[in-house]
């Protein structure tokens, strides 16, 4: 029996750690039939490792994509590998130490525009950079952390993936006549890389524990990786501009 994704390429990003949604998203979907091709920044080496312990071998290329040479030379690398691509994944925020833990009122600009412009704006110029390997339409999916509320400690990545929402709805407005699907996975926090580099993450994700109607595990980034997959694969051919949650439901839940 095929898989969802067989026969399709798939570009992903974000891959750091084993315990990162990007790692289990680059597994299913090998699992399902993918070709897959990693980027990684700042330590490729890293993710070359990790990247190990994948059920097939997988190319890794450098890429910041705050860097314009990075994105200008991204499409041309990328063929060298794979001729076309069917999917990308999204899975990059970042904010500098300042801009996270409480001090929001005292985060300078240069703090906020680093998380603005690698969280948000990259969402745009990666697509945007990979456009000319997806002539036949494909599908986006990046990962969100629910930018409805203001959460302890998470400060300007509140905003940065708000924008990083509203870009979202932006691509899919002007790539649908392109037949590319633009959407975004808001996960529930998962205890990975960059989940750790939030101050006060363990009160963050303590309301899981409390007012999840689904019981919710910080240790398992499957079910997340379960979403992006489905969402690139063809069972979701006329969604785009949406945010799936896979938080177990603690987004519909009050106080």
């Amino acid at each position: 029996m095929s898989g969802i994704l067989e026969g399709k390429r798939i570009l992903i990003t974000g891959v750091l750690m084993e315990s990162s949604i990007a790692f289990h998203t680059a597994k299913l979907a090998q699992e399902q039939g993918a070709e897959i091709i990693l980027t990684a920044w700042p330590r490729p080496t890293l993710t070359e490792r990790v990247a190990r312990k994948l059920p097939k071998p997988v190319k890794v290329l450098e890429l910041d994509v705050s860097n314009p040479e990075h994105l200008a030379g991204l499409a041309d690398k990328v063929r060298e590998e794979l001729p076309t691509l069917d999917g990308i994944v999204h899975s990059i925020g970042f904010a500098p130490q300042d801009a996270l833990g409480g001090g929001f009122l005292d985060t300078p600009w240069e703090s906020v525009a680093t998380a603005m412009h690698v969280s948000a704006y990259s969402l745009k110029s990666l697509t945007t950079a990979l456009l000319p390997l997806m002539q036949d339409g494909g599908s986006v999916v990046g990962l969100t952390f629910d930018a409805q509320f203001a959460w302890p400690q998470y400060d300007w990545m509140g905003p940065a993936k708000a924008a990083l929402e509203a870009t979202n709805r932006y691509l899919a407005r002007y790539l649908g006549d392109r037949d590319i699907r633009c959407n975004l996975i808001s996960a529930g926090p998962i205890g990975s890389m960059a989940a750790k580099s939030i101050p006060g993450f363990t009160e963050l994700a303590d309301t899981w524990n409390q007012r999840s109607p689904l019981k919710w595990d910080l240790g398992d980034p499957e079910p997340a990786g379960r979403g992006i997959v489905a969402l690139l694969s063809d069972w979701f051919p006329k969604t785009t501009g949406e945010i799936i949650h896979v938080d177990g439901g603690l987004h519909a839940i009050g106080a």
